[in-house]
Order: structure tokens, then sequence, then C-alpha cells
């Protein structure tokens, strides 16, 4: 399998500074996203220490690192956000919410904790992979709220599980098959809550990913977007011997500048 990937991150169109940060390695099949909570410099200080350990840890495993070896990156980061957080921010919250992908071979890995999210649109149909660690998810789980009551529910935002808060975080995973053709979209919630499922699904069908990206962002800062927004796509390359086929499929769909965004 080869991979593609097309990434931004950006403050958004209220707030001032950026808390949220991601990892890209699309060679290794990895790929990281992390939302930092506890205002200025904490929260951009826990986001960054997850990718950047992460990213020490991959030259440390010769850029080859397993779903395995991925976990053991994300417990040693929250470590290291708690040590920073006793250290130099003492009484401060610290911690950030984060969402990886690892495929290896024809096999896709998703962890995450907190309410960064993984979807995985296949055959034109797209999935949320991950399950949001909030009030308001286990109020729908709960039966108290369906999914759609949830999105503008005023406590939304208040997160159940993040790195840096507990010495022995939960982090939860799913894994499957990866087919040739699949994409998938790794995002904070201010990508997550500004967009339906319908118009994300509606997004990644078109082509190509980095103009999808683009029109994400823009579509997001029109809305008026009060958090920050981070965003990777991940397109999983057919085989070469399809690759001319793909390109036949591609030239069927509607160009992005034609939908109004």
């Amino acid at each position: 399998m080869r991979y593609s990937s097309a990434q931004f991150t950006h403050t958004g169109a209220v707030r001032d500074h950026n808390e949220d940060a991601y990892l890209s390695f699309p060679e290794d099949g990895l790929w990281v996203v992390a939302d930092g909570m506890g205002g200025h410099q904490a929260g951009e200080v826990a986001s960054q220490l997850i990718c950047d350990t992460v990213s020490l840890e991959r030259q440390r495993s010769g850029s080859s690192m397993s779903a395995n070896e991925l976990e053991k990156a994300i417990h040693l980061a929250n470590q290291r956000i708690r040590k920073y957080g006793d250290e130099q921010l003492p009484g401060a919250t610290l911690g950030s919410t984060m969402v990886a992908l690892k495929i290896t071979d024809d096999r896709y890995k998703i962890l995450w904790i907190g309410d960064s999210r993984a979807y995985l649109l296949r055959e034109s149909k797209l999935k949320r992979l991950s399950k949001d660690h909030s009030q308001v998810a286990d109020l729908v789980e709960q039966g108290v709220l369906s999914e759609e009551e949830a999105e503008s529910h005023p406590l939304a935002n208040v997160i159940t599980r993040a790195l840096g808060v507990e010495a022995e975080p939960l982090i939860d995973s799913v894994e499957g098959k990866v087919m040739p053709g699949d994409r998938f979209l790794l995002c904070t919630d201010g990508i997550s809550r500004e967009f339906e499922r319908e118009e994300l699904e509606q997004f990644l069908m078109e082509e190509p990913i980095e103009d999808i990206n683009q029109a994400l962002r823009h579509a997001a800062l029109v809305k008026g977007c009060r958090d920050n927004i981070t965003s990777i796509i991940v397109q999983v390359e057919p085989p070469v011997g399809l690759a001319g086929l793909a390109d036949s499929a591609r030239d069927s769909t509607l160009p992005l500048g034609q939908w109004n965004l």
C-alpha cells in the first residue's frame, strides 16, 4: 500500500493562539492530531509534547514504528506532560486530546483519547471510527440525547478523558483492514463541531485531498469557527496497476470549485 496525505492547522476565526498540533509521516503510515487544553502556553505545550514524543520514538524505532510502539509513545507523552505541568506550571490545567492513525501493510489502527476524531470514507460513505470521551457522548450512550442534539449541546466541549490528566490514561482503539481508495480524516473538534457528518462526507468525496483541506479551512473560517481547526486527510493509493482506473473514476467527480462553500 502507498499513502499520501494533506494537512493544515489554523487558529480559527476567534482565538488568538493555536493549541493544536499535528504529525504526518505518510512514508511510514503514521499520523497524529492533538488538541491542547489549559489556555495559552499550557495547551500549546501539551499538544506539541505529544507530537514531539511520537516523532522522537519513531526515530528510535528506525522509522518503522509499530502500532504497539505508537501506543507506548503516547503513554510516554502523557508522563512528559504531567512532569512538565508539575515542574513548570504548578496548579495549572495541562492536557490534550489526541487521535492517531497507524497503517501497517493492509491493516489500520486508530488510537484516541478525548474528542479529537477519526473518520473513514469508503465507497462514498463516511463512517466515524472514534467515539468522543465527553459528557454528551455519555448522555447519547445512555439514550438521554440523540447524536444530533449532542452536537449542539452546551456541554459538548466538556471532555472526560485527556492525556496529562491521569497517571494511567485509558486510550481507546479500533482497527480494521485497509482498502485501496480509502480516505481517513483525523481532526480536532474545531472541525467536527462546524460540520455535520453529511457535509464532511461531501467534502471528502472531492479531488484532490489538498483542495479538500483548503475548502474545509475556508468554510470553517467563513462559519466563524470559535476554536482552533486542524485536519489531516489520508489517501490510500491503489496499487500501481490500478492507478489508471482510479484516475478515470476521479474524472467523473464534480470539481471542488463548483461546490457552494
